[in-house]
């Protein structure tokens, strides 16, 4: 039985929520210089620090509330100003992939979860990874993310061995470029280059972000990620619309099966998709089966439920996930997705009430977003 059948239960899965409307359709979507506009979003506050029940710390977001139809069901702060949607478009990024090459490359569940993980560096994401490059004759140095200390070390609060050394499959990003490689050679394309926004394979998932989020390929707004690949900047609406077409069940029209395959692999495997410790991790957990999720650097999260065929996207101004999972938590509770199993699942992702060095209770973060039916 799926988590939380609340406020948007009762109905089947198409049918509008009682108490909601949508007011558009993603069909269409801001076009022309809306797309390309440098005005800064119009965020709002949704988590708040107080210190002795005073306001001290406020952190501004939006979130969308999206169907797979592409209705706003409901909504706070700014759903329509492009925001970089960072590791949250990997599951599009793995699409071309999936679609046209699964068989070929004998990839399972647990790969096809990898191809859209930002992994925490642990021994069973790195050889994976190098599994996956071995089909190919490709390895680590073909990768060109480079490398940082693995996520599990910050996560957990440890600190690697001295004189341990890591390498581009460490990276949290090697499940995605290990994807456009093998994309690369199923396109019989160079594998060098494979980040220029003029390979094959960018231009096909140029055209899989497009499809999925509405926005046409000469409107989307792009920049480079952190490990050098293409990003897109896109709609809270349109991204929350996009994770939720990956639960539909029937084929996509350009895609067939591949969204849904994707959605399934990762809330299969979430330690692939994820690592210990980590927030897609107690998500998807806590969704036992029903939901897919995926965080974004800087302050992106976005959560699809399959039973409801809708997705959630968020975005927190400054980028700090802690006041983002308050605020992510309560806009659950707020939508009715909620159980008591879910809620304690989900404990460990609100931080505690802050105490000083002497160990007094001072101050603790609290969400203050009410999501509004559209």
């Amino acid at each position: 039985m799926s988590p939380g059948r609340g406020l948007w239960e009762g109905c089947s899965r198409f049918i509008m929520p009682k108490g909601l409307r949508a007011v558009r359709t993603l069909g269409a979507q801001p076009t022309g210089p809306h797309m390309n506009s440098t005005a800064l979003p119009r965020h709002v506050p949704i988590t708040v620090a107080y210190r002795g029940g005073h306001p001290e710390n406020i952190h501004h977001g939006s979130f969308a509330v999206v169907n797979a139809q592409g209705e706003l069901l409901a909504s706070v702060g700014d759903v329509d100003s492009p925001l970089f949607t960072r590791s949250s478009l990997k599951p599009f990024q793995a699409m071309p992939l999936i679609a046209q090459a699964t068989d070929r490359y004998e990839l399972s569940d647990a790969d096809v979860a990898l191809l859209c993980a930002s992994h925490s560096g642990e021994p069973m994401h790195v050889e994976r990874a190098a599994a996956m490059l071995a089909k190919i004759g490709a390895g680590e140095a073909s990768l060109a993310c480079g490398s940082h200390v693995p996520f599990f070390f910050s996560t957990n609060g440890i600190s690697p061995e001295p004189g341990a050394r890591f390498n581009r499959l460490h990276h949290n990003c090697s499940g995605k470029h290990t994807g456009m490689l093998l994309l690369a050679h199923a396109l019989g394309a160079s594998q060098g280059g494979y980040l220029d926004t003029s390979h094959a394979v960018q231009t096909e998932i140029a055209r899989s972000v497009s499809h999925f989020a509405g926005v046409p390929v000469d409107q989307l707004v792009r920049g480079t990620d952190g490990c050098s690949a293409p990003n897109y900047a896109l709609p809270l609406r349109s991204l929350a619309h996009a994770f939720a077409r990956l639960t539909l069940v029937e084929p996509d029209a350009v895609y067939g099966k591949a969204p849904l395959l994707i959605a399934r692999a990762m809330s299969l495997h979430p330690e692939l998709v994820s690592g210990q410790g980590r927030n897609d991790l107690a998500l998807m957990r806590a969704g036992r089966g029903d939901w897919v999720s995926k965080v974004g650097a800087d302050g992106v999260q976005v959560l699809a439920s399959f039973s409801r065929g809708i997705g959630i996207a968020a975005k927190v101004s400054d980028g700090l996930l802690p006041p983002l999972m308050v605020a992510f938590v309560s806009a659950m509770e707020q939508l009715g997705w909620l159980d008591d199993e879910s809620r304690a699942a989900l404990a460990s992702l609100i931080p505690p009430p802050l105490k000083n060095a002497a160990g007094i209770e001072v101050g603790e973060m609290r969400a203050v977003l009410e999501l509004k039916p559209t």
